[in-house]
């Protein structure tokens, strides 16, 4: 399957037509960025981690019987998905407090919670990711409460599968992001990608954290942080 004309390009991947109008190609960057573009970087081979990643996981995902937009990875950065209409918005699930949530209601980072939290913010880089709730995205017509509740019921699957398999492998999920999008029929799937980049990750016995934030807080080895990552869910 060839790469055509670029479609689209985010902060950590680019999105190719090709000559199936049902498919993409994604391609993953190296590309680092923190607090909505404001700081950035480069994270080596940040890239071929996450593709690996993210594809393990979806296929983990498809036989817990969650649908998700993966087909085939192509190379060591480059993947075939489903072409999808992407829902605007970014769903947050918690299991702990940490990063904004801890900072916007002032409590100190590692509270465990008795049930998972869901967040959603407005897709919009401009507006810098506004906080919303579902009335605010049924009313602006980002999506219908049909599609919020599929939305909602996918994502804590989505947590009690990874937090099991994470736990598995000595990590605490802590949090993470998801993206949703539609098929043409409506049907709604899960999108972009679960890695590093999107989730916290702490070693369970260390609390070290194993994601992206070791780059937003300039913690160093952010790199080996990615790789050990990899080894854990890999085996390798």
């Amino acid at each position: 399957m060839n790469k055509l004309e670029q479609l689209y390009e985010g902060k950590a991947k680019k999105v190719f037509a090709t000559d199936d109008p049902t498919l993409c190609i994604v391609s993953y960057k190296d590309d680092a960025t923190a607090f909505n573009g404001q700081k950035k970087g480069t994270i080596l081979g940040k890239g071929a981690i996450n593709n690996r990643l993210t594809n393990y996981f979806m296929k983990l995902l498809e036989d817990k019987g969650i649908p998700t937009h993966f087909v085939e990875e192509l190379s060591d950065t480059d993947t075939v998905v489903k072409k999808v209409t992407i829902v605007p918005l970014e769903v947050i699930i918690r299991n702990i407090s940490a990063g904004s949530f801890a900072q916007r209601f002032g409590v100190e980072e590692g509270i465990v919670f008795s049930e998972p939290t869901i967040e959603f913010s407005y897709k919009c880089d401009e507006l810098n990711d506004p906080l919303m709730n579902a009335y605010h995205a049924v009313a602006l017509k980002l999506a219908t409460w049909d599609e919020i509740d599929t939305i909602k019921k996918y994502a804590f699957a989505v947590n009690d599968a990874l937090k099991e398999f994470w736990s598995s492998v000595g990590v605490t999920l802590v949090d993470f992001k998801l993206e949703f999008g539609k098929l043409p029929d409506g049907t709604i799937i899960l999108a972009d990608e679960i890695s590093p980049d999107t989730a916290r990750l702490w070693d369970s016995k260390t609390g070290e954290k194993l994601d992206k934030d070791r780059f937003r807080r300039d913690l160093g080895g952010v790199e080996d942080a990615y790789q050990e990552v990899l080894r854990r869910v890999l085996g390798k």
